[in-house]
C-alpha cells in the first residue's frame, strides 16, 4: 500500500512535465497561425474569415475526438492514449508546416484537433492519483505547467515566426515527438486494471458524453458556467492575435510576448497563489470572484487604445485565472473514480463545442470592424461580447452557490 502511494506521488511530476512540453508545442504555433492564414488571404476581412474557418475545423475535430479518447483512456489506460495523441499531434504539426494550400492547412488542423485530448486525459490522470481534497490544488499545478508552457511557447513561436512562418511548426512537431519518447520510456500508468471500464461507442459520442455530464449530481449550473466562460475564452483565443494586429499593428513577436505575459500570470496564480487562496476561500466562492475579475478584464481589453494597456490588464486579472481550475475540480469531485477519463473528456468536449462556435461568432465580429483605423474602440467588439458571456457565467455560478448552500442546509436540518 505504501509503495503504491509513493508511486502515485512520484507520477505527479511526470504528468506535469508531459503537460509542460505539450503546451509549449501548442503555444509555439499560436502567434504564427493567423499570419500563415494571411498568406492564403487577400484582405484583413478575408484573413479573419478563413482563420475562423481553420479554428472552427480544429474545434469540431476536438469536440468529436475528446470524449472518444477520454473513454478509451478509461478502458486501455491513460498512458497508451496519451502516446497516441502525441504521435498524432507531431504528424499534424509537420503536415501544417508543409501545407501549400488552404484546404491542406485545414485538413492538418483537423488531424491536430482530433488528437487534442491531452489536457482531458492529463486531468483524468491527476484525478486517478489524487484524493478528492487534493484535486483542486493539483489541477492548479497542471494549470501552472500550462502557464509555463504559454510563457516559453508563444515567445519562441514569435521569435521563430519572425524568421520563417513555417519554422515554429517544425519545432512544435519535434516537441511532440519528445513528449512521445518521454511518455514511452518514463511516464507510468495511473489507472489500475481493477478501475478500468469497458469501452462503449454509444457513451463515447459527444452528445451522450455531454448529457451524462449534465446529469452528474451536484453539478447543475456549473455546466453552463463551463459553456459560457469557455465560449468567451475561445472567442478571446480566436481574436487575440488578429485583434492586436488590427488595433495596434502587432506582428508575431508582439503577439508572442503578450501571450507569454498571460502565461506568467497563469504560472504565478496556479503554481504559487492558488493553494493559499483555497485555504481562505472555498472553490465555489473563488470561482465567483474570478468571474467578476475576468468580466472586467474583457471590457478593459476591448476598450484599450494602446498595446501596453493589454499587458496591464493581463497583470491585474489574477483571480480570473482561477475560474477553470476551481470549476473543473468541483465537476471532477462529482464523478466516480472509474469515469474520470470520460468526465474530463466530456468537459473538454464541451469546451471544444464552444471552440467550434467561437470562431463563428468572434471572426465575423472582428471582420465587421477590420476596416476601422488603428486604435478605434469599436475594434474591441469581440471582447465586449466576451464580457457579456462571462456575466452570464457569473449569474449561473451565483445560482449554483445558492443551490449548494440550500442543499447543505437542508441536509443538516433533515439528517437521515
Amino acid at each position: 500500500m505504501l509503495q503504491s502511494l509513493r508511486s502515485r506521488e512520484a507520477a505527479m511530476p511526470f504528468i506535469m512535465l508531459t503537460v509542460l512540453i505539450d503546451m509549449m508545442a501548442i503555444g509555439v504555433v499560436i502567434p504564427v497561425l493567423p499570419p500563415l492564414v494571411a498568406a492564403f488571404s487577400e484582405s484583413q476581412a478575408d484573413q479573419a474569415y478563413w482563420y475562423g474557418v481553420v479554428a472552427c475545423a480544429f474545434g469540431a475535430a476536438t469536440f468529436i475526438g475528446s470524449p472518444v479518447l477520454g473513454a478509451l483512456s478509461d478502458h486501455f489506460g491513460r498512458r497508451r492514449v496519451l502516446l497516441l495523441c502525441f504521435l498524432g499531434l507531431a504528424l499534424s504539426f509537420f503536415g501544417t508546416a508543409l501545407a501549400t494550400t488552404l484546404s491542406g492547412l485545414i485538413a492538418w488542423r483537423v488531424v491536430g484537433g482530433a488528437m487534442q485530448a491531452n489536457a482531458a486525459i492529463a486531468s483524468a490522470y491527476v484525478a486517478d492519483i489524487s484524493a478528492p481534497e487534493q484535486r483542486a490544488k493539483r489541477f492548479g499545478l497542471l494549470g501552472a505547467m500550462m502557464g509555463l508552457g504559454f510563457i516559453f511557447g508563444p515567445v519562441l513561436g514569435g521569435l521563430l515566426g519572425a524568421i520563417d512562418l513555417h519554422l515554429p511548426f517544425y519545432v512544435s512537431g519535434a516537441l511532440a515527438l519528445m513528449n512521445l519518447a518521454y511518455g514511452f520510456f518514463v511516464l507510468p500508468e495511473s489507472l489500475p486494471d481493477g478501475r478500468r471500464k469497458r469501452f462503449d461507442w454509444r457513451s463515447a459520442n459527444p452528445v451522450t458524453s455531454l448529457s451524462k455530464l449534465a446529469q452528474l449530481r451536484g453539478v447543475g449550473p456549473l455546466v453552463g458556467v463551463v459553456a459560457f466562460s469557455g465560449l468567451a475564452q475561445f472567442v478571446l483565443y480566436t481574436c487575440w492575435v488578429l485583434y492586436g494586429t488590427f488595433k495596434f499593428g502587432w506582428g508575431p513577436r508582439e503577439s508572442g510576448w503578450s501571450l507569454a505575459a498571460v502565461g506568467v500570470v497563469a504560472l504565478a496564480v496556479q503554481g504559487f497563489l492558488l493553494g493559499r487562496m483555497l485555504k481562505v476561500i472555498s472553490p465555489q466562492r473563488l470561482a465567483i470572484v474570478g468571474l467578476v475579475s475576468s468580466t472586467l478584464a474583457y471590457l478593459l481589453w476591448g476598450a484599450a487604445t494602446e498595446g501596453w494597456m493589454m499587458f496591464v490588464v493581463i497583470g491585474v486579472n489574477l483571480f480570473g485565472v482561477t475560474v477553470a481550475t476551481t470549476v473543473q475540480s468541483m465537476i471532477s469531485s462529482a464523478a466516480d473514480g472509474s469515469s474520470q477519463g470520460q468526465t474530463m473528456g466530456a468537459v473538454t468536449s464541451l469546451n471544444s463545442l464552444m471552440a467550434v462556435v467561437a470562431p463563428m461568432l468572434g471572426a465575423p465580429l472582428l471582420a465587421m470592424v477590420s476596416h476601422l483605423p488603428r486604435g478605434d474602440w469599436r475594434i474591441g467588439a469581440p471582447f465586449f461580447f466576451c464580457a457579456a458571456l462571462q456575466a452570464v457565467s457569473l449569474y449561473l455560478a451565483v445560482l449554483h452557490l445558492r443551490r449548494h448552500r440550500h442543499q447543505v442546509s437542508h441536509h443538516f436540518s433533515n439528517p437521515t
